[in-house]
């Protein structure tokens, strides 16, 4: 693949062409651009690509929808900026924060009045994140790739949607028609459509259940009447770490691992940007992803909003469209921002029932494992090897049975027990192996 000019640091870009067309095996690079309503365009490609993510997870946990859609647009716009404008990215939510909010807030997100205690947790995720970050910008990334090798990457992303399974299965026993509805909404319109609309299945079948939903009388339309169309989110503080009144420093343990699978997701992302676009220097800029997405996960968790991450939806809409400007994620930070300022826009998001989320779930947790697997076949993990086999069968079994380990008041749940569990199983039997020779 030709290699395109380097993006310039500055918030420029030259025009692609007549910026209305792209030639046959072209692509749009970083530092261009389409004309400029092509570029909305595809923006709102982006907000699209990402939404269908981004709002379950506040569904899911009981966080407030519009200020993480407001978040996630300003964590994209930061982003934008410490990459120097170069790295083509949206911040979403992270389904990663599913387990340790569920650690901070009850099983089923029962306890609401914790959430401040699951925000100091997505806070502190973020500041270590970022700190990472800055040591990578000093030291580079083959730290990284040793500590995190494909077979214990691909066990920490699959471990996260398996352990999450039993949320799934409870929906979707609230309202098993319903679920199925939209379970079956998704299947179809993924093999139905091609493009953007095949990548939006999980989205679209959202839409379906919640239609299917509302016919059958199981969605409450109360909040969405009296929802205003413009205002500010709400906004809600972290706990206070020294006050005794919600848990915080015990939840650690929990939430830190997860940082764990956030270098993953987001060292994934850059290695597949630069390599589809054909701009191998981005990788340079890994230090700078993920201070930037510490930061935007510390600034979301101060206010109320979810932990956030690099988005694979948004790769799939690059690879699609073959743009990969960051003009277009300029302009869906610009407008996520806009609908995270629309209160209706959340009330519609929380009115989704049980039924719909199970049946969304089901497939979307079940995804997310399965990328996991996909790390393990696209890096050609020799599961011959007892150190990967055991690396793997012991950190998945131990985030689908979601084994606690309870060290006093300290909880180390299924997906940070199974992510600790994977790095050093992995370690610890290569060094003895090497020491043995049996390596």
């Amino acid at each position: 693949m030709p290699q395109q000019p380097p993006a310039p640091s500055r918030l420029t870009w030259s025009l692609h062409g007549d910026g209305k067309t792209i030639a046959p095996h072209a692509i749009v690079g970083p530092g261009e651009r389409l004309s400029w309503p092509r570029t909305i365009g595809i923006g709102a490609q982006h907000v699209v690509a990402m939404f269908g993510a981004t709002f379950l997870v506040p569904v899911l946990t009981g966080f407030p929808p519009a200020t993480t859609l407001l978040f996630s647009g300003i964590g994209t716009l930061l982003f934008l900026l410490i990459t120097k404008n170069r790295l083509p990215s949206y911040l979403g939510s992270s389904f990663a924060f599913l387990a340790p909010i569920a650690a901070a807030m009850g099983a089923k997100y029962e306890h609401a009045d914790h959430l401040p205690a699951a925000l100091f947790g997505i806070v502190a995720v973020g500041v270590l994140l970022a700190i990472i970050g800055l040591l990578v910008i000093i030291t580079g990334t083959a730290w990284i790739d040793a500590l995190m090798p494909p077979v214990v990457a691909g066990a920490i992303v699959a471990l996260i949607g398996f352990n999450l399974a039993p949320t799934a299965g409870g929906n979707f026993t609230q309202a098993p028609l319903t679920a199925g509805i939209t379970l079956a909404a998704i299947i179809l319109i993924a093999v139905v459509f091609r493009g953007l609309l095949g990548r939006l299945s999980i989205f679209l079948g959202v839409v379906v259940g919640w239609i299917a939903a509302a016919i059958q009388g199981q969605v409450d339309f109360s909040a969405v009447g009296k929802a205003a169309w413009f205002g500010l989110p709400q906004f809600h503080l972290p706990a206070n770490p020294f006050s005794d009144a919600l848990p915080t420093w015990g939840l650690l343990p929990a939430f830190l691992p997860i940082v764990l699978a956030l270098i993953a997701e987001n060292v994934g992302h850059i290695r597949g940007v630069a390599a589809m676009s054909g701009h191998p220097e981005l990788n340079r800029l890994t230090g700078r992803a993920l201070f930037a997405d510490g930061l935007s996960t510390v600034i979301a968790g101060m206010f109320g909003g979810s932990g956030t991450t690099t988005y694979g939806e948004n790769i799939g809409t690059m690879a699609a469209t073959r743009v990969y400007s960051t003009a277009a994620y300029w302009v869906a930070g610009v407008i996520a921002i806009t609908l995270g300022l629309c209160p209706k826009i959340g009330a519609i998001i929380f009115s989704i029932p049980a039924g719909v989320l199970g049946g969304a779930t089901i497939a979307l947790y079940g995804l997310i494992g399965v990328i996991g697997i996909k790390i393990w076949i696209d890096n050609k993990v020799d599961f011959a090897r007892p150190r990967n086999q055991f690396t793997a069968a012991i950190a998945l079994v131990i985030g689908i049975a979601n084994v606690t380990l309870t060290l006093g008041k300290v909880q180390i749940t299924g997906i940070a027990f199974g992510a600790i569990a994977a790095v050093v199983i992995y370690h610890v039997m290569t060094w003895i192996g090497t020491r043995r020779g049996t390596a």
